[in-house]
């Protein structure tokens, strides 16, 4: 089945990732900045499933972060034939109030972070004529969204730059896909100061449906993947809004959250 690499796998969507890809038979990669989860993991998987698991300890936003990180993977003569860009965070706030470090941060994983990984391993699956990306963006993605305004803009980010690549790279055997969830009930919630909403209470998904969605998307060759029903609606629905009702929609729903 080839071996997968999965950023983020220390937690949330990344640990189910990684959990489903070794169910299928995958060998992974599992990158993250938290050694010992990483190292739970990987033993996890290893008895569990049979597969084998390398552990890569990496915090992606530090300078030559990704560069180091591709390089050890290439001295260790490992051939990636899935990447799995699933690391981010987000963070809730007025822009100008909050730490202006931190939203960088926020680009340089969310973002860059995606454009460097994508770019090191692609040349590789389009000279096989397979292999396959998926990028996490999110239903953010459709829309600006006032009070996270960064994050909305990198998720936005993320879904333009996988569906412009999945176009590119279809000719080639390469599958690229975006996977767009709403609010799910994972850690990446309790950072971003979500958790306690009654939105999130009442609407978010299960990890395991998401990762399902996503894995499902990637194998049909999909550019977006919108997980849940009411999230493909709302997503499907947002063509028809007029920008600044929507922005408007967004930052209400976000400033309801900081009062």
């Amino acid at each position: 089945m080839g071996t997968a690499l999965i950023t983020g796998a220390s937690a949330g969507l990344g640990t189910h990732f990684a959990l489903a890809l070794a169910k299928e038979g995958h060998d992974l990669i599992l990158v993250a900045r938290r050694e010992d989860r990483l190292r739970q993991l990987a033993r996890l998987v290893r008895e569990k499933q049979g597969v084998d698991a390398h552990v890569l300890a990496v915090d992606m936003v530090k300078k030559n972060a990704v560069s180091r990180l591709i390089e050890t993977v290439s001295r260790q003569g490992l051939t990636v034939d899935m990447v799995i860009n699933n690391a981010g965070f987000g963070l809730r706030g007025t822009f100008a109030e909050m730490d202006r470090a931190r939203q960088a941060r926020m680009i340089d994983l969310n973002c860059r972070a995606v454009m460097e990984l994508s770019h090191a391993f692609l040349p590789e699956m389009i000279a096989a004529r397979s292999g396959a990306i998926l990028n996490v963006a999110s239903t953010a993605a459709f829309q600006p969204g006032p009070w996270m305004a960064v994050y909305y803009a990198t998720k936005a980010f993320v879904l333009s730059f996988s569906e412009a690549l999945h176009e590119e790279v279809k000719s080639h055997g390469v599958h690229v896909s975006a996977l767009c969830p709403g609010p799910t009930r994972t850690e990446f919630a309790e950072i971003a100061d979500m958790s306690d909403s009654e939105l999130f209470k009442r609407f978010s998904s299960a990890p395991e449906q998401v990762v399902a969605d996503g894995l499902a998307a990637l194998k049909a060759n999909r550019a977006v993947a919108v997980s849940g029903f009411a999230n493909r609606l709302a997503a499907g629905s947002i063509r028809f809004v007029p920008r600044g009702l929507a922005r408007r929609i967004a930052g209400s729903l976000q400033k309801s959250r900081q009062s």
